[in-house]
């Protein structure tokens, strides 16, 4: 399944149904007068999140959605039929903005979740509205009003408690796929995962919490270079950050501020979220020298350093242990 994280569409609220000019003319009612029904009101256009999306592909070939219109109002002052309401299923996580302005209109987060985004048109007026003294046989009426319309920005954040993040190859494909049932594609060479992977990693309460692999950053990612500037919004819901340096790099601090300074660039308060910094493919590092990475990389990030290896399997249960406990579980 293609993966589509933003969309852009127009939504068109139905058009109020039409008022009706009309009298009653039956063999028993004297001066029967004006009958004229009012004309039904034009559907809403409604976003409801589904937890069973996970993608924004749908809106890729379909742009416009318009609603229903009412129907216009009938003799005997008969109201005609409403519009039924379009309801448009999103992923939870989608942020809805007005495409010109960016002014955000509503955030899905929570399944079933609805934000009216498109109202109908009020419907018209029949001339039974318009009888009184000075006018006992009115034939005046109005028309249904247009319903509104708006060009709209879809935004799809994916809710993951935790996000890893990295330089290309750093392995957090392959620890996404050790840690859960997610089944990434992981090849030696760089971007290899072009779209974010979600995995469920099973909590020590049973529970289900969301592991998040974000495609890999690289200098200038906050500014459009590489992949991380489009994928960079999926780890702003995150609560907890597992950031991955290669043992293996040339230079492993050097790749540590690479992805610092992104994070800072980016902002969204991303530089402050908690965050585990974890060395992976240990396995490439003589015993003798691990310990001395593992200080350089402390010393610069000022923060403790976690050694393991998602595909040796070594240290994973002390990696789980640490994020469990960073989210109070």
């Amino acid at each position: 399944m293609q993966f589509i994280d933003q969309a852009r569409i127009t939504v068109r609220g139905g058009r109020g149904g039409d008022g009706i000019a009309a009298f009653r003319r039956e063999k028993y009612v004297p001066a029967g007068g004006p009958s004229g029904g009012d004309g039904g009101c034009g559907a809403p256009v409604v976003l409801e999140a589904d937890s069973n999306l996970q993608t924004l592909l749908d809106f890729k070939y379909k742009r416009l959605f318009a609603a229903d219109d009412g129907r216009r109002g009938g003799p005997n002052k008969c109201t005609g039929a409403s519009g039924k309401d379009l309801v448009i299923k999103v992923p939870c996580g989608t942020e809805v903005r007005h495409l010109r302005t960016g002014i955000l209109l509503g955030d899905l987060t929570a399944p079933g979740e609805r934000l009216t985004v498109a109202f109908g048109g009020r419907g018209g007026l029949g001339n039974a509205h318009y009888l009184s003294n000075r006018n006992r046989a009115p034939e005046k009426f109005t028309e249904g009003r247009e319903g509104e319309e708006w060009p709209l920005q879809l935004e799809l954040k994916l809710l993951a408690e935790v996000g890893i993040i990295g330089l290309p190859n750093a392995g957090k494909s392959t620890l996404i796929a050790v840690l859960s049932a997610a089944r990434p594609k992981i090849a030696d060479y760089p971007f290899t995962t072009l779209v974010p992977n979600l995995g469920v990693v099973r909590r020590p309460s049973g529970d289900g919490t969301v592991f998040a692999d974000i495609p890999g950053l690289i200098e200038g990612a906050a500014q459009g270079a590489g992949l991380g500037h489009d994928f960079l919004r999926h780890i702003e819901r995150t609560r907890l950050l597992i950031h991955l340096v290669d043992a293996g790099s040339e230079d492993p601090v050097a790749d540590l501020n690479v992805v610092q300074q992104e994070l800072e660039a980016y902002g969204h308060g991303l530089v402050d979220r908690p965050r585990l910094l974890v060395i992976n493919k240990q396995e490439l590092v003589s015993e003798e020298d691990l310990p001395a990475l593992r200080e350089d990389l402390e010393t610069a990030s000022g923060r403790p350093v976690l050694c393991i290896s998602a595909a040796m399997g070594t240290n994973l249960d002390q990696l789980l242990a640490e994020t469990w406990a960073q989210l109070g579980v």
